[in-house]
C-alpha cells in the first residue's frame, strides 16, 4: 500500500481537505485521514488525472507538415473500416506536452472530411507503443455540416450540399437496414443466405445500437437533421463541438432525446462560416439545458495540454471550480463510456492522478508529479 497526501483533494465528486489518497497496485484504495503504508509526497492539491474525449493527438503530429497528417482518408466517403489506432505514432512531442499537464488520456478520432470515417479509441498517452496504449473503443466517427460538403476534390461520391451529405448516408443505413429485416425473416427457412460484407457489419452495428456514432456536427439546424436521422434509424449517437449554437433550444431537445454534447473546443479561431456564432457566452446555453455535456480540445485546433485552461470560461458561466475539474474528468469518462476505470477517486479506479503545487486554476501553479495507473510518469 501507498499513499499521497493533499492539503486540498479533487476526487472527481467532491473537494476532500488534508486528506490521503490510498493506492493499492495500479488502483485507488480509497481515501482517509490517516495515512497508510508508504508515503509518496505531500502536495497542496491533487485532482483526477484529465481525459480529452475528441482528440487528433499522434495522429496530426507535432514538428510535421499538416499535409502529413493522417485524420482524414481520402479514399472514399465511407472508409469505416479505417481504425484510427492504424495511424497512431507515438512518439508526437505532444503527448509529452499533455502529460505535463495532467492530461493523461484522450479519445482519438478521425477526421471530418467523411461522413462516416471510421473506428475511434481511447489511449494512453505515455504508452510505449499503440497496442499499450489501447484502453477502449468509444463508438464510430461521422460527420455532418460544412465539412463533407467541402471534399468535392477528394476520391469517390462526394455529397456537395449538406441534403447530399445526408442523402448517401441514409442510402447505406436502409441498405443494411433492408438486409437486417430480410435476414430476421428468413430465419428458420431454406432461403438463400443474407451475407454481410466486412463495412456492412459496421453500418448493421450502428443500426443496433452496437456502436455510437460520434458524430461532428457545429450548427443548429445540422444538429436538427442529425435528430431526424436518428429517430427514423434509431441510432445511438453523440453531438461533438456544437460551437455555433446560440440558442437554448436543440440543447433542450438533446436532453430530451437523452444524447450527450462533447462541447468544444472553446479557444479555437472561428475559422468558417460554419463558426460565426461561436462564442464563449453560447455555454450558458449548454448549462442551463441540463443535457450531458463533456469538453474536448479537437487537438491540435486546440492543443491537448490546454485541456484545463478550457474550463475557465466555464466557471464564468457559473460552474465551480470542482465542478470544472469534474467536467475533463468523472464527466468525460461516463461519455466515453471508461467512468468505471477512470474519472474520480472511488475504490477500484485507476490510480491516474496529477499532484499540483497550488491551486490548478492560478496560472503560476502547475503539476509537480503525475501518476498513471499507480506508477509515476512525471517528473522521471
Amino acid at each position: 500500500m501507498n499513499c499521497v497526501f493533499a492539503r486540498m483533494m479533487y476526487t472527481g465528486q467532491s473537494i476532500n481537505e488534508n486528506a490521503y489518497l490510498k493506492i493499492k497496485s495500479n488502483k485507488i484504495a480509497g481515501v482517509s485521514k490517516t495515512a497508510e503504508g508508504r508515503l509518496l509526497g505531500k502536495f497542496d492539491v491533487i485532482t483526477p488525472a484529465f481525459i480529452d474525449p475528441h482528440s487528433h493527438i499522434g495522429i496530426y503530429r507535432a514538428g510535421e507538415p499538416n499535409d502529413q497528417g493522417e485524420s482524414n482518408e481520402r479514399m472514399n466517403t465511407f472508409p469505416v473500416l479505417s481504425d484510427v489506432l492504424d495511424s497512431l505514432q507515438m512518439d508526437d512531442d505532444a503527448f509529452k506536452e499533455a502529460i505535463e499537464m495532467g492530461v493523461l488520456y484522450s479519445c482519438i478520432v478521425p477526421g471530418s472530411g467523411n461522413i462516416l470515417s471510421g473506428r475511434s479509441a481511447v489511449i494512453r498517452h505515455w504508452a510505449a507503443h499503440s497496442n499499450a496504449a489501447l484502453v477502449s473503443r468509444a463508438g464510430i466517427k461521422a460527420a455532418l455540416g460544412y465539412n463533407p460538403m467541402s471534399t468535392k476534390d477528394w476520391k469517390g461520391e462526394r455529397p456537395t450540399t449538406r441534403m447530399g451529405a445526408m442523402g448517401l448516408l441514409r442510402e447505406q443505413l436502409d441498405d443494411v437496414n433492408k438486409k437486417i429485416k430480410t435476414r430476421s425473416r428468413s430465419a428458420g427457412k431454406k432461403k438463400e443466405e443474407i451475407v454481410f460484407s466486412a463495412a456492412q457489419e459496421i453500418f448493421r452495428d450502428i443500426l443496433q445500437g452496437k456502436e455510437t456514432l460520434r458524430t461532428h456536427v457545429h450548427k443548429i439546424d445540422d444538429i436538427a437533421a442529425l435528430l431526424r436521422l436518428a429517430k427514423e434509424f434509431k441510432l445511438k449517437i453523440t453531438v461533438e463541438h456544437a460551437m455555433d449554437v446560440h440558442g437554448p433550444e436543440i440543447f433542450g431537445e438533446l436532453k430530451k432525446a437523452g444524447i450527450p454534447v462533447i462541447y468544444g473546443p472553446v479557444d479555437a479561431f472561428a475559422s468558417k462560416v460554419e463558426l460565426k456564432h461561436k462564442n464563449w457566452m453560447n455555454i450558458r446555453h449548454l448549462l442551463d439545458s441540463g443535457v450531458q455535456y463533456g469538453l474536448m480540445t479537437d487537438h491540435p485546433v486546440t492543443p491537448a495540454r490546454n485541456l484545463l485552461m478550457q474550463t475557465r470560461w466555464f466557471i464564468r458561466a457559473g460552474l465551480s471550480k470542482q465542478q470544472a475539474v469534474e467536467l475533463i474528468s468523472r464527466r468525460n469518462a461516463e461519455i466515453l463510456g471508461i467512468d468505471r476505470k477512470l474519472g474520480t477517486f472511488r475504490k477500484g479506479r485507476w490510480a491516474s492522478f496529477v499532484c499540483w503545487n497550488g491551486d490548478p486554476f492560478d496560472l503560476t501553479k502547475y503539476p509537480v508529479a503525475v501518476f498513471a495507473e499507480g506508477s509515476q510518469i512525471y517528473p522521471v
